[in-house]
């Protein structure tokens, strides 16, 4: 459990300075080329997430769970085996997706409302090869549990991104050039992921060995997780292609247009992923915990971690929940110089613990062996939200992408939640502690709510912000301590120790 804790404690530190660098840079991007310039660049970036999906995205789990299964029936000679297998099945997919994409040229124009974004995504384009393999070198990392240079790889990606972003977008004399310069900065940083993790590879004395026995297990295993994710960018990169359009035939201008949709998918939707990427560091550790003991059947430890995982994935959600409703709107002028990125916030404020609770419990199945019925759910999540899109922008403009998010979160998080009480023998209780963490976030909503009204008038935004956000904060931390949400046994162990111990005499 020390050795647990430890990890957690490492990605967790790397993970919260690679992603706060992160978001700074995206506070940059948006001020330096501005939210149409945001869009332009995020539309690129989504056509691109797909096909990177579409490639690569089922196989670095797919991977990490058959070396743990392996390694757990005594079949170790079977994982140079399985990477190898990988990495091939990634290139043999990665290599012409990218000929054809170019060979196709301008006639790929369609999939853009903004033709500047298909300069942004050509110059995106080469990186899907480097980024795929590296990828399955991460789930390599990921199923030998060295959470280190993995940490420490993706955190120099972000810093190599940030370099050359704010390098190249100075030189940019418009905004479409930043989105260009953007795309640039993200290949930059591609490479040298690939680069820092193929010579780690190699140092932890990893080894390739032929791979034709474990194409088999790796394709089957991996599909469903491709094809579930797959779907999921698809509505992604779908979502950046109509909704531009919808919007359009909605009586908007194309430039309104891509500013809205930078302004709701470039700014505020990635905010409200915080408290997922803080829970990213705890899922990374804890889903092969969790895998290892469904294939030897310790039906109580993987009672344990199932409810550790979700208890603590929805006390941090909620947690950030009041923050983004009743200051969300302050965050977004702070952050963005963006009232309409901050209005966008404090409406979708309440999906972060369906987002938070999505992501954990798709992990915790999928490391169960239950990929194709979370594909299942993926898609009749993904099937509303465009329908929702394609409807609804002529009467909701934006908000239209935030009921899609709801259908789609809501939805596959209930769905995955009876899935985990069938599958576990022992049948994990969390429906009382998801219920208390939501309740409380009532009167701490309801105080935020005062006291920015008190002082809006007298503190300004920044400072209306500062001090609601922190008495917030406090007043939620002292609920969950209250109703046992939070508990004090480490610290209760401690202390009893530390009295225990016999005063020293002279």
């Amino acid at each position: 459990m020390k050795g647990f804790f430890k990890a957690v404690a490492v990605v967790t530190v790397f993970s919260v300075c690679e992603k706060f660098l992160g978001f700074l840079y995206r506070i940059y991007l948006s001020r330096a080329i501005g939210a149409e310039g945001v869009g332009t660049y995020q539309v690129a970036l989504s056509v691109f997430g797909f096909l990177f999906t579409l490639i690569a995205s089922g196989t670095p789990i797919t991977l990490s769970r058959l070396m743990t299964k392996y390694r757990a029936e005594n079949k170790a000679e079977k994982v140079s085996k399985a990477i190898t297998a990988a990495i091939t099945y990634t290139l043999l997919i990665a290599v012409p997706i990218c000929l054809i994409c170019y060979l196709l040229g301008d006639n790929l124009s369609f999939l853009f409302a903004d033709k500047r974004s298909l300069k942004v995504f050509f110059v995106l384009l080469p990186g899907l090869i480097f980024t795929s393999v590296y990828s399955v070198l991460r789930g390599v990392f990921w199923g030998n549990k060295d959470f280190l240079p993995y940490s420490i790889i993706e955190l120099l990606e972000e810093i190599c991104m940030i370099v050359v972003g704010i390098i190249v977008i100075t030189f940019m004399h418009d905004k479409a050039n930043g989105a260009f310069g953007a795309g640039v900065a993200v290949i930059s940083s591609y490479v040298l992921s690939f680069t820092l993790a193929t010579i780690v590879f190699f140092a932890r004395k990893n080894k390739l060995a032929s791979p034709k026995s474990e194409f088999k297990p790796i394709i089957f295993a991996s599909a469903p997780i491709t094809a579930m994710r797959t779907v999921n960018a698809l509505a992604v990169s779908l979502i950046s292609v109509i909704l531009p359009h919808r919007l359009i035939a909605a009586g908007f201008t194309e430039s309104q247009a891509m500013s809205l949709f930078g302004s709701a998918a470039g700014q505020a939707i990635p905010l409200l992923f915080i408290p997922t990427t803080l829970i990213g560091s705890f899922t990374l550790v804890l889903i092969p915990e969790i895998s290892e003991n469904y294939y030897r059947n310790n039906s109580a430890d993987l009672k344990a971690d199932v409810e550790k995982a979700i208890k603590f994935t929805s006390v941090l959600t909620c947690f950030f929940i009041p923050v983004f409703f009743v200051c969300g709107e302050q965050l977004g002028i702070i952050i963005f110089d963006s009232a309409e990125c901050g209005k966008y916030l404090t409406a979708s404020a309440f999906l972060m613990i369906f987002m938070g609770l999505d992501n954990i419990t798709t992990s915790i199945l999928n490391s169960m062996g239950c990929e194709v019925q979370t594909l299942l759910f993926c898609v009749i999540g993904g099937v509303l939200m465009l329908l929702s899109i394609w409807f609804l922008p002529t009467f909701i403009g934006i908000y239209a992408l935030l009921i899609g998010f709801s259908f789609v979160y809501i939805i596959t998080t209930v769905l995955n939640l009876i899935l985990i009480c069938k599958k576990c023998p022992e049948k994990p209780q969390v429906l009382k502690y998801l219920l208390s963490s939501a309740a409380i976030t009532l009167p701490t909503l309801f105080l935020g709510l005062m006291v920015e009204s008190l002082l809006i008038n007298f503190l300004g935004i920044f400072f209306t912000f500062f001090v609601c956000s922190s008495i917030m904060c406090t007043f939620y931390g002292m609920l969950a301590f209250g109703f046992n949400l939070i508990g004090f046994e480490i610290v209760k162990g401690k202390a009893k120790r530390f009295f225990k111990k016999k005063p020293q005499t002279a």
